[in-house]
């Protein structure tokens, strides 16, 4: 009996480069398969915002090939496609009307729409309320979100993505600006979306290794617009490859499943 052949990719990127007034990626190679859960670790300025923008189709590549789910840009239509991968960013924040209700939020994802300025249709508003009962957030479905705080609209945005029925879901720095507490509450919540029945690949952006919990399978690191490595976590979230990647000696510790680095 022949060996069961290896799924096909959710994200493969080849030999990927981004030029603008200065070359911003070079040669970025990058495979993500079913059943994964990445971080994207560098320091600012190391390329992870422009690799995110390559991927959701913000930014163009120069040269390279960008494969989403079988589907590749410049062959098939990227507008479709874009549908297929979630983006919860701050930068959404800044663009939703701070009188819209959350639970309209969550349907704008159907469309990829922000700012309804309709009510929604009586199924649209029970699936938004199932995920928002997904992500821990039901009880500010009313609440206008001018009145939401970080964590709660971290939470929204990601009801809002998976409304779509999305492939991959990226969180961009999601716990920036959360204290402790709730920091830990998200990713618990966080958690719990990338496991199950109804688990959702999920692509973690962030600078602070006490982010990553055990769902999380892979690193990519990023250095200067390169890959300084890429794999398995246990081989690539190393003391040594965190002193390369920001470029000061330190020492990663792991405790119970949970890391933490300190400055030698």
């Amino acid at each position: 009996m022949s060996a069961a052949p290896f799924p096909p990719p959710l994200i493969r990127v080849r030999n990927l480069r981004v030029e603008r007034d200065r070359t911003i990626l070079h040669r970025i190679d990058w495979t993500m398969r079913p059943g994964e859960h990445w971080v994207i670790l560098g320091a600012n300025g190391s390329g992870k915002t422009s690799l995110l923008s390559v991927l959701t189709g913000y930014l163009a590549e120069t040269r390279g090939e960008v494969t989403i789910c079988g589907a590749t840009r410049g062959e098939d239509d990227w507008r479709e496609l874009r549908e297929r991968v979630g983006l919860v960013s701050n930068v959404l924040t800044r663009m939703i009307e701070p009188s819209e209700p959350a639970l309209s939020v969550v349907v704008g994802g159907r469309s990829a729409q922000l700012n309804l300025w309709a009510d929604p249709s009586p199924a649209d508003r029970r699936r938004a309320l199932a995920l928002m009962r997904r992500t821990e957030c039901t009880r500010v479905a009313k609440q206008p979100w001018c009145t939401l705080s970080q964590g709660e609209r971290q939470r929204v945005l990601i009801a809002r993505a998976l409304f779509s029925g999305l492939s991959v879901l990226i969180l961009d720095e999601p716990c920036s600006g959360l204290d402790p507490v709730a920091r830990e509450n998200f990713l618990r919540m966080l958690d719990r979306v990338g496991t199950g029945k109804d688990a959702v690949p999920l692509i973690l952006v962030t600078h602070h290794v006490e982010e990553i919990t055990p769902l999380f399978t892979h690193a990519l690191m990023l250095r200067q617009g390169r890959v300084l490595t890429a794999g398995p976590i246990r081989e690539t979230l190393t003391s040594a490859n965190l002193s390369a990647l920001f470029d000061a000696s330190i020492r990663l510790r792991r405790d119970r499943s949970r890391y933490a680095l300190s400055f030698v």
